[in-house]
C-alpha cells in the first residue's frame, strides 16, 4: 500500500511539473506578423531553438527594466517615426522611396541582411536620400527561439553587409517580429545598440487596403509615435496598401503638426554604433 501511493504521489508530481513548463511560455505583446522571406529558408534551416532556460521574461518587463535601451516610442512631442521593415524589396522599396521623397519626409528602413546583401543599389539610393538605417537581422528568425550566440551572428553579419555597403555600422536593432529574450538583450546594451519596437502597427504585411492602413495609422498616431511599416515581403506579399496610404499619412499628420523624423533624431541618439 505504501509502495503504490508513492508511486501516484511521483505521478501526480510529473503531472504538476508539466503543466508549469507548458505555461512558462512568454506572452508576447506584438503579433508574429511578418512575411518571412523566401531567400532566407536555407540560412533558417542551419538554426536550432535555443535550450530551455528559466522563465523568460516578457516583452512589458523588458522594456521596464531595459528603458534605456529597448525603445517602443519616443518622447511625447510632436515628432513621428516612420519605420519600414523588410527591406531592401525591388517591388516596394523603390516606390516607399519615391513618396518619402516627394513630401521630404525621412524614415527609418530595418533592413535584412539576405536582401541588403542582394540588392546593395537600393542600400546605397535609401542611404544616398538621407534616410536612416538599422538592422532587421540576417534571415529574420524568431529571436525568441534563438540562443544568444545565434543572436549574435544575425545582428554581426548583417552589420556587416551594410557597412560595406554604405560604410557605417547601425546602433539601432529591430528584432523580427518584435520578439527578444533578456539575454539578447544584455548583450545589445553591453555592446552599443539600441533596440527599438513600435508602437503603432499598420498592419500592412496584411495586404490590407490603403483607406484600412491610413485608418490604423492616424487612428492610434500621437505625440512620439514609431510606427510600422514594410518596405519587403515575403512571395506573393501586396504592400500597395501601403504604397497607396503613405501620402494621405504623411499630409494628414503633418496637418495635425506633426514632424517627421527618423528614429535616431527622436530618440536622441547617435545613427552609427
Amino acid at each position: 500500500m505504501v509502495k503504490k501511493a508513492g508511486v501516484l504521489f511521483m505521478a501526480a508530481s510529473l503531472l504538476m511539473c508539466s503543466a508549469s513548463f507548458g505555461a512558462s511560455h512568454v506572452d508576447a505583446s506584438t503579433a508574429d506578423h511578418e512575411t518571412q522571406s523566401a531567400g532566407s529558408q536555407g540560412d533558417l534551416k542551419q538554426h536550432q531553438a535555443a535550450p530551455v532556460g528559466a522563465k523568460p521574461v516578457d516583452l512589458g518587463e523588458l522594456r521596464r527594466k531595459y528603458s534605456e535601451t529597448f525603445k517602443f516610442r519616443g518622447p511625447e512631442v510632436k515628432q513621428i517615426a516612420l519605420t519600414f521593415d523588410d527591406g531592401p524589396d525591388p517591388r516596394f522599396t523603390p516606390q516607399i522611396l519615391d513618396v518619402l521623397h516627394r513630401k521630404g519626409v525621412k524614415a527609418t528602413f530595418f533592413v535584412m541582411g539576405v536582401r541588403a546583401k542582394k540588392f546593395p543599389s537600393l542600400m546605397k539610393r535609401i542611404h544616398h536620400e538621407g534616410h536612416l538605417i538599422g538592422n532587421h537581422s540576417f534571415s529574420h528568425p524568431n529571436f525568441h527561439k534563438r540562443s544568444v550566440k545565434q543572436f549574435q551572428n544575425e545582428i554581426l553579419r548583417t552589420e556587416k553587409i551594410i557597412q560595406n555597403t554604405v560604410g557605417y555600422r547601425p546602433k539601432l536593432i529591430r528584432p523580427p517580429y518584435g520578439e527578444i529574450t533578456e539575454a539578447q538583450v544584455q548583450w545589445a546594451k553591453k555592446n552599443g545598440y539600441t533596440l527599438v519596437n513600435w508602437n503603432v502597427d499598420s498592419q500592412d504585411w496584411k495586404g490590407l487596403g490603403k483607406d484600412k492602413i491610413k485608418a490604423n495609422v492616424i487612428g492610434t498616431a500621437g505625440p512620439g509615435s514609431i510606427i510600422l511599416q514594410h518596405s519587403g515581403g515575403g512571395v506573393g506579399s501586396n504592400l500597395e496598401g501601403t504604397i497607396q496610404a503613405l501620402p494621405e499619412i504623411i499630409d494628414t499628420l503633418q496637418a495635425q503638426g506633426y514632424h517627421f523624423v527618423d528614429l535616431a533624431e527622436m530618440l536622441q541618439t547617435t545613427k552609427y554604433r
